[in-house]
């Protein structure tokens, strides 16, 4: 920001660490309390898995109000559409997950069940730099907002954002990201509401849409858009807006089906609440980048030629909407101090919800796709919990560091953003027709994704080049080679796969690898904690006809799924935007209102699924434990978790030495027939 910050340097650090232990403490709490009244014990399997009993709802908020603020009303959809289609389609991909490897707790494990070690280590390396990316993009976007806020120095910040987070993940493990994901989004979505009421009903320089709409329109004739209808705002005809939403489409489905944290939580979610987790979760966080961007965005454009804008009377430096400063300019404009205030605790929500995910995805890829697989394949429940705790210090501390290198050498968030699918975006189609074609093989799925990899640097440095005659931040950071490398590398497997298949055959595969992952054996854990295995959520022993009840809601969940998700895609896509877009039409007043009406209606109905929907759902089990909580209060009672651990029969073992429950044994029969009768 051009003036001293709003808040000082104590607010900073305050939030930045006491809002991060208090979570850590909370987090503590919640596993003493889930131990004690829900027989939940942080064994490897619950750490990685939750259990696999935990429902699951996708939000993620990302600083979308810089799109808004270069093309007007069309950035915020298309950002929210670009990114909510790839959570949408996933939820076919992870259905097929939980239907053909139910005991799988990560992708990777399913690729080397498949293919074997060699096509496993390519896809580590993918799986890695989609995790590091997202972080790095994490960090280095919330630490120029805490900065610009705060003035707190940048590198402390990506130190100190961390923190909280590292110690509620690792007391809680995917718990941990699931509780407080619904803490955070619930904070969220009640910040964005004030930030679009402060804006659109009371704020002094603005107050209605229509004041909005008019500041908008003297905007665009102070500075028109070019490449937009009109040079207007107001209209979803951008040059410039289409460009952002293939390279937004692209990188997002790296940032995906590339992500081990979203095959984490698909692996959690219940059979019978997987498909409604993502649909709903897909179509609630559709608003909240939309109806953000589109207030805070648009706000920005109208307000800073009033004196109470930041950088007032200069409009933003490139640089500063990169870095996503828009968001925390246009909220100290509108609110002052206490938009400030207001912005640091959605960027510390945002930040640390989704950081939380990316810790548990690189300590389960570390733990049993490389541990667990290449060095200590008997390694004990005990070991795998000690190893993935160690796992999400030192990769919280290297990529802290990491970050700070990237703030220093100018590497901004919007720079990695764009960046994402020109690195991982080739892996994608493979990774898909792992689950979704039996005919693809090890060749294709092996070399697929580092020739698509290739294809696309060669595509994004060439262009840049061309373009710009030179290779800097500034030119590879622009829209058309972000654009050709990101094409590049989703679309250039679409040519590798079928290639290298045909030629060297295709593989006939039948799905009996997958089935025969097995969990992991935590019985020493349970034994230590006192606690019957059997009780621990995802250890008991299920009978065939549970195991048929699960089959038969996941083969018609899938049928489901690619319907729905198909017609959502094609609606949010095409039916929508693209008449708005081909015709070039420019919003009236009354149309503008509306179309923020509708933003505001979305959101209230993405915090009754986010918000309250969860508890209602939830209610029996928190019933039960404010119950106990009472009794042990009272002395009228204890929880019954005491209990023997369950036997192991070594004898059963298989390959690796790992003992095999029941459990496993009939979910891997149960896929097994399955296949065969195919």
């Amino acid at each position: 920001m051009a003036t001293s910050p709003p808040l000082s340097q104590a607010v900073g650090y305050g939030v930045v660490l006491g809002l991060g232990f208090l979570f850590a403490f909370g987090m503590i709490l919640t596993t003493y309390v889930l131990k004690r009244y829900r027989n939940e014990v942080q064994t490897s399997e619950m750490f990685s898995t939750a259990g696999r009993t935990v429902k699951t709802w996708a939000a993620t908020l990302l600083q979308s109000s810089g799109v808004a603020y270069r093309y007007g009303v069309s950035g915020p959809f298309w950002y929210a559409s670009g990114a909510t289609v790839q959570i949408l389609l996933f939820a076919t991909l992870a259905i097929e997950l939980k239907r053909k490897a139910p005991n799988a707790h990560t992708f990777l494990e399913v690729i080397r069940a498949r293919y074997g070690v060699y096509t496993h280590v390519v896809y580590i390396v993918f799986g890695l730099m989609t995790n590091i990316l997202v972080t790095a993009m994490l960090l280095t976007g919330g630490s120029a907002v805490v900065t610009s806020l705060t003035g707190m120095p940048t590198a402390a910040a990506c130190f100190l954002l961390p923190v909280g987070v590292v110690l509620y993940t690792v007391f809680g493990g995917i718990k941990a990201t699931f509780l407080t994901d619904y803490v955070h989004t619930v904070m969220i979505l009640i910040i964005i509401l004030i930030f679009a009421f402060t804006a659109y009903t009371t704020n002094v320089n603005l107050g209605s849409p229509s004041k909005v709409y008019d500041l908008l329109v003297e905007a665009a004739k102070a500075h028109p858009v070019e490449g937009n209808a009109e040079g207007s705002y107001l209209t979803m005809r951008s040059k410039e807006g289409i460009i952002f939403f293939v390279i937004n489409i692209v990188g997002n489905f790296g940032t995906v089906f590339m992500d081990n944290g979203y095959y984490n939580k698909a692996i959690a979610a219940s059979p019978v609440h997987a498909l409604p987790g993502y649909v709903m979760g897909g179509l609630s966080w559709f608003a909240i980048p939309w109806l953000a961007a589109t207030t805070m965005g648009l706000s920005a454009l109208a307000l800073e030629t009033n004196a109470v804008f930041p950088t007032y009377p200069n409009r933003m430096p490139d640089a500063d909407v990169t870095a996503g400063l828009v968001l925390p300019n246009a909220a100290v404009a509108l609110l002052g101090k206490g938009g400030a205030a207001a912005t640091l605790l959605l960027i510390f929500m945002a930040v640390t919800s989704a950081s939380s995910a990316e810790y548990i995805a690189v300590s389960s890829i570390f733990t049993y796709d490389v541990y667990k697989t290449y060095f200590e394949p008997t390694a004990s429940g005990r070991k795998l919990v000690y190893m993935a705790h160690t796992c999400v210090v030192v990769y919280a501390i290297l990529l802290a560091a990491f970050s700070t290198a990237l703030y220093y050498i100018g590497i901004s968030m919007g720079y990695l953003y764009l960046m994402m699918g020109v690195i991982i975006s080739s892996a994608v189609l493979p990774a898909a027709l792992t689950l979704l074609w039996s005919g693809q093989n090890m060749i294709a799925a092996t070399l697929s994704p580092i020739l698509g990899l290739m294809c696309s640097l060669i595509a994004w440095l060439v262009t840049a080049k061309r373009e710009y005659g030179d290779l800097s931040v500034a030119s590879t950071g622009s829209n058309n080679p972000m654009l050709a490398g990101n094409v590049v590398a989703l679309l250039s497997p679409l040519i590798f796969v079928p290639v290298l298949t045909y030629a060297f055959g295709t593989q006939k595969y039948d799905w009996v690898s997958m089935a025969m992952i097995r969990l992991g054996d935590d019985s020493d854990v349970a034994a230590m904690a006192n606690v019957d295995l059997e009780l621990i959520p995802g250890a008991a022993n299920v009978d065939d006809e549970e195991l048929l009840a699960e089959k038969t809601k996941l083969k018609r969940s899938s049928l489901i799924a690619k319907t729905m998700t198909g017609v959502l895609t094609l609606v949010l896509l095409v039916l929508w935007p693209m008449p708005l877009y081909g015709t070039g039409y420019v919003f009236s007043k009354k149309f503008f209102t509306g179309w923020v009406s509708v933003g505001i209606i979305w959101l209230f109905c993405s915090t009754f699924c986010v918000g309250l929907y969860p508890l209602w759902e939830g209610r029996h089990s928190q019933a039960d434990t404010v119950r106990g909580i009472i009794k042990d209060l009272t002395g009228k009672g204890k929880p019954p978790i005491q209990g023997r651990t369950t036997d192991i029969d070594e004898g059963s073992s298989q390959d690796e030495g790992m003992p095999v429950r029941e459990k496993d044994r009939k979910e891997a029969h149960a896929v097994v027939k399955d296949a065969r009768d195919k």
